[in-house]
Parts: C-alpha cells; structure tokens; sequence
C-alpha cells in the first residue's frame, strides 16, 4: 500500500513539475491587408465555415481553450498550432506568391474533399469544427473558384 502512496505522489510532483514547461501560445500580429479576406473574396458562409472550422490552427487568431494552459496538453497544442500556421496561415495569405496561393487552395480542396481537415483529433473539444457534406462543398466550390479567378487573371497575381 505504501508503494502506491508513493507512485502517486511522485505522479502528482510529476505532473505539478511539468506545469512550469510553458510552451508559446501567442498570436502573433499581422498586417490586416494580408488576411485572406483582404487578398480574395470569401462569401459570408465560406468565412464562417473557415472562422469555426480553420482559424485556430491556421490564422494568427487562434483561439486558445483552457486545455492549452495544461501541461502535457499545453505542449501539444501548441505545437499544433504551429505547425497548422507554418502549413497555411490565413492571417498572412496576401503574402503568399500567386503560385503558392494557388497550391494553398488546391491543398484546401484536396484535405477537405478527403475529410483530412479538421482534424479528428480536433474534433471531440470542438464539435462545431466538424463540416457536413453540404460545408465540405461549399468550401471546395469557392476554392475552385477563387483558383479559376486566378487562372484568368481576376486576381492580384503580384502578392
């Protein structure tokens, strides 16, 4: 019986311990002229759906849930973070040369068609992240388009 008072002391010093390992959860400043929706039209539902479903991995706008502040979650999430906003970041999307704006959309297509995104793992602390079928379109349909709008030179091609 002692051993396992032990185990869980240890266990509980481990875990008070790790709380001072404080990955950074920041979201860095950006110029509001290089946000996606400074850069290309996005309809009000296609906004909606990336605000909910997108922005908090990959925009500096992240919105950062109680979990973030916990270690081991606290590592994890951040490096999520950043790793989403390295991938694609819509708060820098005018920064983007037209080419890679242009990959960025066909990946937005390609991850979304295939249900890759948002991630499961997402998910289950962010229900209203999850797209329907009808959302998945509608996301898709407007990255089609904006690519078309490029490709026929509606669009700035010099960001």
């Amino acid at each position: 019986m002692m051993r396992w008072s032990l185990l869980v002391r240890g266990v509980g010093i481990l875990l008070l311990a790790i709380q001072f390992v404080r990955p950074e959860r920041t979201n860095p400043p950006f110029d509001p002229a290089a946000e996606l929706h400074a850069s290309v039209e996005v309809s009000a539902p296609v906004s909606a759906l990336l605000r909910t479903s997108c922005y908090d991995c990959h925009s500096n706008e992240t919105r950062w849930p109680w979990y973030a502040h916990v270690a081991p979650s606290s590592w994890f999430v951040a490096r999520h973070v950043d790793e989403g906003r390295r991938h694609l970041n819509f708060s820098t999307w005018g920064e983007y040369p037209a080419s890679k704006a242009d990959h960025k959309l066909e990946e937005i297509v390609e991850y979304v068609e295939n249900e890759e995104m948002p991630l499961t793992s997402y998910l289950p602390l962010h229900p209203e992240a999850k797209l329907s079928a009808d959302d998945r379109l509608v996301i898709m349909d407007w990255a089609r388009w904006v690519r078309e709008r490029m490709e026929l030179g509606d669009l700035d091609e010099d960001r």
